[in-house]
């Protein structure tokens, strides 16, 4: 009895040993099939999810650059970087393309007498954008009059129509005695015709003979915005022609005043401010926004300063374009009184009763009257010590300074002037005429 009893003891502790090692043995295989299974899944899933790690790299990169500002997103992906870089270059190089066929070169010739060749040029008749002390001789003739036609300067312009009308700078036509030829981008020369040039205004038009020329399409300067990028196009230092430089709107509404080198200088008023830049022989090319649309005219650039230039509103032209165009006399309008601008500070220390608007003033000579004999104001009846308040409904301050706002009728135009006379507001109706030149 004992016996049998032992060797069922015995073959339990026998069963217990082959279970144990079975156990192991299962437990050994199932980690190394989890083991495979992991590996091959990851290897699978690896493969399929690497196009969209860039995406999602990019998502962290961005959302990490919101609060660290430093975190250099080419290590994060220099492709997705570089496609960006390479899609800003592209709007800026369509512009070009597409725009620098319609940009002109202009160049200003003059008959010199020769004996101002025997010594320094006082009469500023020289080339300044020429390496030779006198201009050099290119493209110089010899005339009977004991004469030479010299190039004595350069500058930029646009096609503004197909058959050949051109808007450029007044100053860069300053010369009523100089001859102004065109080149064109292909290298073709032209000699231009004066057409107009605006009194006022920094502009004027030429033409030349032809047909098909290139347009550039005029865009709307009163809709830009600081910061956004634009483009000039235009013959820098009168010798690269179409140069190119990008920048940015750096400012808007500004005022200066403006020198030709001539000894002459005009008021420039709500012009454009820009970093992009701009040399002497780039006045009266196109500065451009990223649309390739006209907005400005290149005019001026800031003496001692880097990246300071300066360009006139496409729009301060369009009045001007449309009156050559239309075959009509270019006229300026003109109201006839001499005042000073009223604000805070002229207010409270002449005790005014507005803190905007202008006073009709005399000058300080007995010439400088406060309203000119003859004039729409003196026919209207305002008088000295009156203020003018508004125009057409729209008030007079610095933002709208009136001769500004009379430069956007034309002669002729009936406008309606809120005036203050002797502690009484009333509203004048005075009728435009054209400046005397």
């Amino acid at each position: 009895m004992e016996k049998m009893q032992n060797e069922k003891f015995e073959k339990k502790d026998d069963q217990q040993k082959i279970y144990g090692q079975l156990t192991k043995t299962t437990l050994i295989g199932l980690v190394l099939m989890t083991m495979l299974l992991a590996s091959l899944f990851g290897a699978v899933f690896g493969l399929m999810s690497a196009g969209a790690v860039n995406i999602f790299s990019l998502k962290i990169g961005q959302k990490i650059g919101q609060y660290f500002p430093k975190v250099d997103l080419h290590k994060i992906n220099p492709e997705v970087s570089r496609q960006q870089v390479i899609v800003e270059d592209s709007a800026v190089i369509d512009v070009v393309e597409n725009v620098s066929p319609a940009v002109v070169n202009i160049v200003i010739s003059k008959n010199i007498p020769n004996a101002a060749n025997s010594f320094n040029d006082p009469w500023g008749f020289f080339d300044p954008f020429s390496s030779e002390p006198f201009g050099g001789s290119n493209g110089d003739t010899q005339t009977d009059q004991g004469t030479q036609k010299r190039t004595i300067g350069g500058g930029s312009g646009f096609f503004i129509t197909s058959d050949g009308y051109i808007l450029t700078n007044r100053h860069v036509l300053e010369d009523q005695q100089a001859d102004y030829t065109v080149v064109t981008n292909d290298g073709k020369e032209y000699v231009a015709k004066v057409l107009a040039r605006d009194p006022v205004r920094d502009v004027a038009v030429i033409k030349i003979e032809g047909n098909n020329f290139p347009v550039a399409t005029l865009g709307d300067s009163d809709v830009l915005k600081i910061g956004q990028t634009v483009v000039a196009i235009g013959n820098s230092l009168g010798e690269f022609s179409n140069s190119v430089s990008r920048g940015i709107v750096s400012g808007l509404k500004r005022n200066l005043s403006a020198g030709s080198g001539f000894g002459d200088s005009e008021r420039l008023t709500d012009i454009i401010q820009t970093d992009a830049a701009i040399n002497p022989g780039n006045s009266g090319g196109p500065l451009l926004d990223i649309n390739g649309n006209v907005i400005g005219i290149n005019v001026a650039v800031a003496q001692g300063a880097q990246n300071v230039g300066f360009a006139l509103p496409v729009n301060q032209a369009k009045r001007i374009i449309d009156q050559v165009k239309n075959g009509t006399k270019i006229s300026v309008p003109y109201l006839g009184v001499r005042y000073v601008m009223i604000d805070q500070a002229v207010q409270e220390e002449t005790q005014l009763p507005f803190n905007y608007g202008v006073l009709v003033l005399r000058g300080t000579k007995m010439t400088d009257l406060a309203v000119i004999p003859g004039s729409p104001a003196d026919k209207a009846g305002i008088v000295e010590n009156d203020i003018i308040l508004e125009i057409d409904g729209q008030k007079i301050d610095q933002k709208n300074q009136l001769g500004d706002m009379i430069l956007k009728y034309n002669a002729g135009d009936v406008v309606t002037l809120k005036v203050w006379h002797k502690g009484e507001t009333k509203d004048i109706q005075v009728k435009l005429e054209e400046r005397k030149q």
